[in-house]
């Protein structure tokens, strides 16, 4: 290895010994000092504004997903999980009618079989997707006045990523989209499991941060918590 040159170190300064000030400070320089300081507590101040502010506004990150759906002209409930039997005896055909407490569903009553994940033409029984909701699925509903370009949107966005979704018709709806979800936490061992709140996102357009944020915001977070890549279209 060739050997390098050292850098010679940079002289030393000499050191002074403090001067003293020769004249005593005059009125203008105290009144120069007291304006100086002002300054400073006002920058201060300003500066500390500024970064409350940020952070009150969220500062710059992810806005909530209530936020996120009002802005898009959605609306956003939740309701407490409706209780449902196990072995699905409370739903013996797909004619059975639930007392759900929401509408379209979010939880509870179900009948045993999920519907096929995947995007329809023709209306889905709804006590099939609300078992697709127990599973984690998200079900995206369209009535029956929503404009035909507005459903090719949803129908694209949902090619775009499809696993634990169904989109389908629900004439009832009119000119609204629904989202539904239903979101439970994970169980903590010994104890009962949370069975978790129903969620509905109700919107009159296609909007595809609000669809985005409702669906990462509940799409894999079921009662039976399946992983989403199982939840695939056809299956």
């Amino acid at each position: 290895m060739a050997r390098k040159d050292r850098v010679p170190n940079p002289p030393k300064r000499p050191v002074q010994a403090p001067q003293r000030r020769a004249t005593p400070p005059t009125a203008a320089d105290a009144e120069r000092q007291k304006r100086l300081l002002y300054i400073v507590a006002a920058s201060g101040v300003a500066a500390l504004v500024v970064v409350v502010g940020f952070l009150l506004l969220g500062g710059g990150g992810d806005k909530s997903e209530a936020a996120v759906l009002e802005a898009a002209g959605c609306t956003l409930q939740s309701f407490p999980a409706a209780s449902n039997k196990s072995d699905h005896s409370d739903v013996p055909t797909l004619t059975t009618k639930p007392k759900w407490n929401s509408d379209p569903p979010t939880s509870g009553p179900h009948f045993g079989q999920t519907a096929v994940w995947g995007s329809y033409d023709e209306p889905v029984p709804l006590v099939q997707t609300t078992h697709n909701l127990e599973h984690g699925g998200v079900v995206i509903l369209y009535g029956k006045g929503v404009p035909e370009a507005e459903i090719e949107s949803i129908r694209a966005f949902y090619e775009t990523d499809p696993n634990a979704l169904i989109v389908a018709p629900l004439p009832r709806l009119g000119k609204k989209i629904a989202l539904t979800a239903w979101s439970a936490p994970e169980p903590t061992p010994g104890d009962t499991p949370d069975r978790g709140r129903g969620y509905l996102a109700e919107c009159t357009a296609f909007d595809e941060s609000a669809f985005s944020t409702f669906i990462e915001e509940h799409r894999g977070k079921g009662p039976e918590l399946i992983p989403i890549e199982s939840l695939t279209p056809g299956t």
